[in-house]
């Protein structure tokens, strides 16, 4: 797309937003029952393209990629009536007599930056949010995964370029979009890029949500059920190739239960993918040729424990346990973003609280134990966006819990009524009566007043 269209179509869109059509509830509503039934109408292509970008097995495209996105767009349409209507607040005493309320309004132009790793979602949730709260919607999808890409643009196409428009391409798309003065700017992906988005909008002190992701712990203590813990373990760890930003990026296990455990967690490995994971229908590959062959040396850390093969050409990277890692080793230096999981044993708890510390605050941590005074303290001494306790990645999937990082993990929250928070500005208004006046704020000031003043301001 040459850089003179892109400046037609947000030209286009300023236009449109300011006409006020995107206001009414009414149009809002429409416009995401239609999309609900463009995504029913268009998911058998959706699971095929995935497939085609990076071998994304059809159950993972229907739980993670399309039923996510319509299980979050029919909350949004039920209750959007309520979420958009003014929300009355207590008045304080010293406003008497006045009444309050919070009102929601759009911010306008929304630029919304979408990875490859979940491109179908994390392209339409915060597009939807933005929608749903009003503004025009500037979509910037990966060039990474060129099929799923194929199918949003002909998804989106139903609808007014003024509204939501797709902008397909490399690096010098982004860099051009970023570059115009948008009224929210939401991304998802590499907390490097991240950085780069918030300096651009820090120009124009463009607000911004950073989805980022980071080194997520995961814990499990000497009284976990094994079995469960492997399982959902192995589970949220391999989904999706390890290319999730929520999964566990590495483990921290009690040195009593270590070695039973890892036997349970390849065992588990082998239930899910069979004895050679790169024949199974059910196991994506990594996006690239260079993220398998990064992938591929981070395996140089600790001994194999299980997996430990990859095929570069194909992007095959196998499930792979590693033990005996050290917190300095070179795979626990970044996030691992693959099927790479490094195993750090621990003698105390006080041992896993030091290796938590020692990396930058993530997106989601992980305890496995039946322990709730062990919980409570791991809550207290941990940070993170999101936690779970024994289970993996699944917080995400509920519309009740704000979804987002903390420091380099990221910046805002979404999912749910958060989403239509997010890209709304949270309009403050007092309404004052002219019925009466209290004169005690006004000068010239005596004692008499100020002792009013104390009294009111309780």
């Amino acid at each position: 797309m040459e850089k003179e269209e892109i400046g037609v179509i947000l030209a286009e869109q300023r236009k449109f937003f300011l006409s006020g059509a995107t206001r009414d509830t009414g149009y809002r509503l429409s416009n995401l029952k239609k999309l609900r039934s463009l995504i029913l109408k268009y998911e058998n292509e959706i699971k095929e393209a995935l497939n085609r970008d990076f071998h994304k097995p059809e159950f993972e495209t229907v739980a993670t990629e399309t039923r996510f996105v319509l299980a979050e767009l029919n909350y949004t349409i039920r209750n959007l009536k309520k979420w958009s209507g003014r929300r009355r607040v207590k008045t304080p005493l010293v406003h008497f007599p006045a009444h309050s309320y919070v009102l929601p309004q759009p911010y306008g132009q929304v630029l919304v930056m979408s990875p490859w790793n979940f491109p179908f979602q994390l392209s339409m949730l915060p597009a939807m949010g933005a929608l749903a709260a009003g503004n025009c919607v500037a979509l910037k999808v990966s060039q990474q995964v060129p099929e799923t890409g194929k199918v949003i643009e002909k998804i989106l196409s139903n609808f007014p370029g003024a509204l939501i428009a797709v902008f397909p391409g490399d690096h010098s798309v982004s860099e051009y979009l970023l570059d115009y003065k948008f009224d929210y700017i939401f991304f998802t992906g590499s907390p490097r890029v991240g950085r780069h988005i918030m300096e651009k909008a820090s120009v124009n002190l463009t607000p911004i949500s950073l989805e980022l992701g980071g080194k997520n712990p995961c814990v499990v203590a000497a009284d976990a059920k094994l079995n469960f813990a492997a399982t959902r373990i192995a589970w949220g760890k391999f989904i999706n190739a390890g290319q999730t930003c929520v999964a566990p990026d590495y483990l921290l296990i009690d040195s009593r239960i270590k070695d039973r455990f890892l036997e349970i967690l390849s065992a588990k490995i082998r239930d899910f993918y069979g004895e050679n994971p790169e024949e199974s229908k059910d196991f994506a590959r990594v996006i690239s040729t260079s993220s398998a062959e990064r992938l591929t040396s981070l395996m140089k850390s600790g001994k194999i424990a299980a997996g430990g093969t990859a095929n570069i050409g194909n992007r095959y990277v196998a499930p792979t346990i590693i033990k005996d890692v050290k917190p300095g080793d070179p795979v626990m230096l970044e996030e691992i973003f693959g099927p790479i999981l490094p195993v750090i044993e621990y003698q105390n708890i006080e041992e896993v609280y030091s290796i938590i510390e020692k990396n930058p605050k993530p997106l989601a941590t992980y305890i496995f134990t039946r322990n709730k005074k062990l919980v409570r303290s791991f809550l207290a001494r941990t940070e993170s966006g999101s936690a779970s306790i024994n289970d993996t990645v699944m917080q995400i999937a509920s519309p009740y819990l704000p979804y987002g990082g903390i420091g380099p993990s990221g910046i805002g929250r979404y999912h749910g009524r958060k989403s239509f928070e997010t890209f709304s500005n949270m309009r403050s208004v007092l309404v004052k009566s002219n019925l009466v006046d209290i004169f005690a704020r006004y000068p010239p000031y005596t004692n008499f007043k100020e002792n009013i003043i104390k009294l009111l301001l309780r």
